[in-house]
């Protein structure tokens, strides 16, 4: 078992590479189902998430050739189109081969997924969506089977789910007819996989907006695609510079892919400013400021980055409510950070309220998922002392080397190993 062993108080001073962004670079892997040829996609690393859904792709018979910055994937030949329990229940993105296969080989038998347990998340818009494109899909010992040719079909989303986006775009796009997707998610990594679709060879109107009307190909061919650089892991590099006050840039960093974020770190006194290559994060006279957050869809405040927020509100002068719209049982990372001193009161599975102090204390935490535990490693860098924060097996599955790259910011964290 690994942890993080922090000793905070060191301002974040230097240059961070942020590569491809792993809600990104994960249904553009499952894209590459959907041709024969390869799919090469740069600008990624090897997250263990990514990693998991490389295996799984595996197991179906593609090939890969693995590169340090990227990754070249060619499904030529298909021998199998079960997704396995033992890969899916590891991460919920594994899901979304379903479309893909189902479009390409008219069956698929996927494992209902796992993941950060951060809220029900069901899949049932994803499955009304493929029955109403034509597929037959039934439940069989926990696996979810669908078989049919698929047919264009209009499918309103009853609610916006990226995940839904994402996997009933991935089918439509070898459909017969056409689709059309209203009240679709429009967040930066979707916009990501209907571009690369696109440079594919598919018809797909409306890219960036609500309603996506896709036009069946009868196939697709291989492509080089760069992937979006990762908001989330901007956005966390960011708030890390103002919680310490320090000065850095996010080389590949993109701003207006984060604007929500920037606007809550403003009032702070944080200056943001894009270049040709990066943005430069200038925390060095941040007079952190508290402010209302409530995550929504984008291109509102980010769900992933609210647990982020949460520690940025326990350093900052003053009180703030803190509200989550899109996912129940976001907030298991507050009784940690109460264990380091923060001051958090009335929690439910829908808000919390926090006032803010100018001190942590260092203590031992343990992460219960991705974004709730690498905002226990925000709140080392600023707590006073030493702090272990334990099971960074979550955090390692959205944060490449994450360690190395904050050391190389001047932080003082290693990784440790412990007894379990």
């Amino acid at each position: 078992m690994y942890a993080f062993k922090i000793k905070g108080g060191h301002p974040l001073k230097g240059t961070v590479m942020i590569k491809g962004a792993k809600n990104a670079i994960l249904p553009l892997m499952c894209a590459a189902l959907l041709t024969k040829e390869p799919v090469q996609l740069n600008n990624i690393s090897y997250l263990s998430d990514v990693q998991t859904l490389l295996a799984l792709l595996k197991s179906l018979g593609c090939q890969a050739d693995e590169q340090p910055d990227s990754l070249t994937l060619k499904a030529e030949t298909l021998t199998s189109t079960t997704a396995s329990y033992d890969f899916v229940s590891k991460m919920r993105a594994s899901f979304w081969v379903l479309g893909p296969l189902l479009a390409r080989c008219g069956e698929a038998r996927v494992s209902l997924p796992g993941g950060c347990a951060i809220g029900a998340r069901p899949v049932d818009i994803y499955l009304e969506a493929l029955e109403k494109m034509g597929a037959r899909i039934t439940i069989e010992n926990g696996y979810i089977v669908a078989k049919g040719q698929l047919k264009g079909a209009d499918i309103y989303f009853r609610r916006i789910s990226v995940g839904a986006t994402h996997n009933t775009l991935l089918a439509a796009v070898l459909a017969s007819g056409t689709t059309i997707l209203r009240n679709a998610a429009i967040e930066p990594e979707v916009t990501d996989l209907a571009l690369m679709l696109q440079k594919m060879g598919a018809d797909i109107q409306g890219i960036g907006t609500h309603t996506l009307t896709i036009k069946g190909v009868s196939q697709l061919d291989g492509v080089c695609y760069r992937v979006v650089p990762d908001r989330i892991e901007a956005a966390t590099f960011a708030i890390a510079a103002a919680i310490t006050k320090g000065k850095i840039f996010m080389q590949g960093a993109r701003l207006d892919l984060m604007m929500a974020v920037v606007d809550l770190l403003q009032p702070s006194h944080i200056l943001l400013t894009q270049t040709e290559d990066g943005v430069w994060v200038d925390a060095e006279q941040a007079l952190l400021t508290a402010v209302p957050v409530k995550t929504a869809e984008y291109p509102a405040f980010p769900t992933d980055d609210q647990a982020l927020m949460t520690t940025f509100l326990c350093l900052a002068s003053g009180e703030a409510l803190v509200s989550e719209s899109i996912f129940e049982n976001r907030f298991m990372h507050i009784p940690e950070l109460r264990r380091m001193g923060g001051t958090i009161i009335d929690v439910n599975n829908h808000s919390v309220y926090i006032c803010g102090k100018k001190k942590l204390s260092g203590a031992t935490v343990t992460a219960s998922d991705l974004r709730g535990g690498v905002s226990l490693v925000l709140a080392g860098l600023a707590a006073e002392g030493e702090t272990i924060v334990k099971r960074i097996y979550h955090i390692e599955r959205g944060y490449f080397e994450l360690d190395k790259k904050l050391r190389a910011l001047g932080a003082d964290i290693t990784k440790i190993d412990i007894p379990l």
